[in-house]
């Protein structure tokens, strides 16, 4: 991962860049379809929308599958179930060694398309959440990844030019977000490293 020398900030995604929630995404929201939803969804089908907000997602389960779900139902389950399982939750090493070298030298955000209360959960279960002094999440914006508006929101709010941040993702729909706000995109997948915090 190479940071260039006109950086003024470091924005990181979080799930599947900072730390691996995503098996733990993926078992809530099979549970939490089955039990309000009433469907089975297999997991294969969940990991190639990995990177989808949850309305994305459940527009897809609801095109693919035929149906209408009551969506504040199955997020407010998926959202419990997560909370409920994060205490372990592993981090992503290499990405976490960038995080530690650069705090305290440039400003640090983080950009998200889980919800704050997730993200605030497992940055705290990963001894992080102080480290990021601007924190954005899909609450914050109307329109998620792939549009740029959650990097240009965090770039705001950390008053950084958005072609001096650079961004670490994990996801295609990430990745072109970044690219869109005018900011250098690092794709994480090569160097993922997953390990339990310590």
């Amino acid at each position: 991962m190479s940071i260039p020398a006109d950086t003024e900030a470091l924005i990181f995604d979080c799930d599947g860049t900072l730390v691996d929630t995503l098996p733990l995404y993926l078992r809530a929201w099979q549970a939490a379809l089955r039990e309000v939803g009433g469907i089975e969804v297999d997991a294969a089908w969940f990991r190639e929308r990995g990177g989808y907000a949850e309305q994305m997602l459940l527009a897809d389960v609801e095109k693919s599958f035929g149906i209408t779900l009551n969506r504040p139902a199955i997020i407010a389950a998926t959202r419990r179930r997560v909370r409920e399982t994060i205490e372990g939750v592993r981090c992503n090493v290499p990405v976490i060694t960038v995080v530690r070298e650069w705090a305290g030298r440039v400003p640090l955000a983080v950009a998200s398309s889980g919800s704050r209360e997730v993200v605030e959960a497992s940055l705290a279960a990963i001894g992080l959440l102080d480290v990021f002094s601007v924190i954005v999440t899909i609450e914050d914006v109307e329109h998620p990844k792939p549009a740029p508006d959650i990097y240009l929101l965090a770039a705001r709010k950390l008053g950084v030019d958005p072609a001096h941040c650079v961004v670490f993702e994990d996801s295609h729909e990430g990745l072109k977000a970044a690219r869109a706000a005018g900011m250098t995109a690092e794709d994480v997948r090569p160097c993922s490293e997953f390990r339990v915090a310590s």
